[in-house]
């Protein structure tokens, strides 16, 4: 797909890699999708010189592509197995699919072993006819032309040099997301082509690199994704709980900013209602987002990541696979930065920890949150000056049968109970520790069954029920292995005996560390597996209820919902 230049938007255009331009020169036509396939096919059959590439294991490699002639005309072979690279010396060692090994270091090499360099593809003619003079030379040119170059050329070199590719060119009067539309209409299986793509381009235009703020330069200037993916990482891991963010997020942030500078400049006109501008980081927003607007708050966009990341850690959100939303880190990142030295204030942090897990249990950060991100970025910092309660707020709704379907950590919900439960101080049932920053990967803390799935199959429970979030906590994965399958009545046992070479857990110390998972221990005790579940998902929703300060919908009783770490 390409997009015909010459509109009244700009982009800065760069050459297909490899590619080196004789002259500079603007072009007609800039490459929007098939930009892989093209660099490839220029790389390997047009270049000529060595193809620097990678193995599937990301490891750099250089190496020149050719096709064995005889295979490549042979119905038996698929062209596939035809195809073939050797190491940049052009010389491939003895193996049991090269019994011979194999040199192409010359040309003759090339003749003699019928082997053809795809870099020659568009140079055929005369590749050819160094071809011909060699097998006249040696006498093979009657036996092999007729019945093997021909070939090769009819079934090859003429369908690859023939063959049409269907082109959809855009005009050049087509809008900025009229070119994202088509690109996704166009493109399912490939690469989406996203706002941050074209914001560079368009940046470039005006010489600012904006790829080197996200990726860094290469050359020791570390670009916004690290930065950001490193946030509160904890002991050797290199990524934090925003390691998942990316340059459209970043820029999501700073398009809220912006676009509220433009809502407020038009209120200060005296526009109101439909005439205001809608505060948002919709790509239509991102497309339009002035270089100067992005120079300005990019700073202030890091400064919020840089505290949604603490503030998760506080909600005992630890790494990135937990974290409920990445949609809601957007209006999160932007509402800290927005509040300045107030997110310190534990009744501030309170309430916007109200708001975040009415946005997690309520799930209304699943799908359509586009205007759920402008508004919660308006009402919420309000609400903290003493406004009206945001939508997300007073839309959360949670249902306790909920709990019976969730089972998986793709649900949000589910994750938020298990951050949850670790913040209202669960402890692990072996060593009686909480599930701190450090433990957690110390110990490798994961979602574990309370009854054991093998147990439950056994006695005949209903998965639907024993794989929900009713039946599981966050346990170490040594806890989780003394589990095993066995009942809890045993398990617990193991535990107060001492499993293996663990110290023994005192039947007082362990019934107190199942209180804190919200389990009663004279039910996990006695097997008692219905009572258990009934009871647990009481207690569970009752947990859920306090974190969103709303029960039946309710306000309950405002205490301190950041517990010790708040004081």
């Amino acid at each position: 797909m390409t997009l015909k230049t010459g509109g009244e938007w700009e982009f800065s255009p760069r050459p297909v890699q490899g590619v080196i331009l004789p002259t500079l020169h603007f072009p007609e036509e800039l490459l929007l999708d098939g930009q892989q396939r093209i660099t490839s096919i220029y790389q390997v059959a047009m270049r000529g010189e060595v193809v620097e590439t990678t193995t599937i294991k990301h490891k750099k490699i250089k190496r020149w592509f050719f096709i064995d002639i005889r295979k490549a005309i042979d119905p038996t072979v698929d062209k596939v197995d035809a195809i073939f690279s050797v190491p940049e010396d052009k010389r491939l060692k003895v193996s049991e699919k090269w019994p011979e090994g194999l040199n192409l270091t010359s040309q003759a090499d090339e003749f003699s072993n019928l082997m053809f360099p795809i870099c020659e593809t568009f140079n055929w003619s005369d590749w050819q006819r160094e071809l011909i003079t060699y097998l006249n030379s040696n006498g093979t040119f009657g036996a092999l032309w007729n019945e093997v170059i021909v070939p090769f050329e009819k079934q090859f070199i003429n369908v690859f040099k023939g063959y049409s590719v269907p082109v959809i060119s855009l005009g050049k009067a087509t809008s900025k997301e009229a070119v994202c539309t088509v690109f996704e209409k166009v493109n399912t299986g490939g690469k989406a082509l996203d706002a941050f793509e074209l914001v560079t381009a368009m940046y470039a235009a005006d010489g600012h690199k904006l790829r080197d703020d996200w990726f860094g330069d290469g050359k020791g200037k570390i670009g916004y994704a690290e930065k950001i993916a490193a946030l509160n990482a904890i002991g050797e891991k290199k990524e934090g709980v925003l390691s998942k963010v990316d340059n459209t997020d970043f820029l999501q942030v700073i398009s809220l900013f912006h676009t509220r500078d433009l809502r407020r400049a038009a209120i200060a006109e005296g526009k109101h209602g439909k005439e205001l501008p809608q505060v948002t980081g919709k790509r239509a927003a991102l497309l339009n987002l002035p270089l100067s607007a992005y120079l300005s708050y990019r700073e202030t966009a890091f400064l919020g990541f840089q505290r949604a990341a603490k503030l998760l850690h506080m909600l005992n959100i630890f790494n990135a696979r937990d974290l409920p939303y990445q949609t809601q880190v957007i209006p999160l990142a932007a509402i800290l930065a927005d509040i300045g030295k107030n997110w310190e204030s534990v009744a501030i942090r309170e309430k916007l920890a109200q708001w975040y897990w009415c946005g997690v249990f309520g799930e209304l950060y699943g799908s359509a949150v586009d205007t759920r991100i402008g508004s919660d970025f308006l009402e919420v910092p309000a609400w903290f000056d003493g406004g009206s309660e945001p939508r997300t707020v007073l839309e959360a709704n949670f249902h306790m049968d909920r709990l019976k379907t969730m089972r998986m950590r793709l649900s949000a919900a589910y994750k938020g109970v298990n951050a949850l439960l670790m913040k209202s101080g669960a402890m692990d049932f072996r060593s009686g520790q909480k599930f701190e920053h450090t433990s957690f990967f110390d110990e490798a803390v994961d979602i574990h069954h309370i009854f054991p799935q093998k147990w439950c199959s056994v006695n005949g429970k209903d998965p639907k029920e024993f794989d929900s979030i009713v039946n599981k906590t966050p346990l170490s994965a040594r806890t989780n292995r003394i589990i095993g399958g066995a009942a809890p009545s045993q398990y617990l046992g193991s535990l107060e005996d001492g499993y293996m070479d663990d110290p023994r857990v005192p039947k007082e110390a362990l019934d107190n560390y199942l209180r804190s998972h919200l389990i009663d221990p004279a039910l996990i005790r006695g097997d008692n597996y219905e009572d258990f579940f009934v009871a647990r998902q009481m207690d569970l929703l009752d947990l859920i209820e306090h974190a969103m300060k709303k029960q039946a919908g309710k306000e309950v009783e405002d205490d301190d919902a950041w517990g010790d770490e708040a004081s």
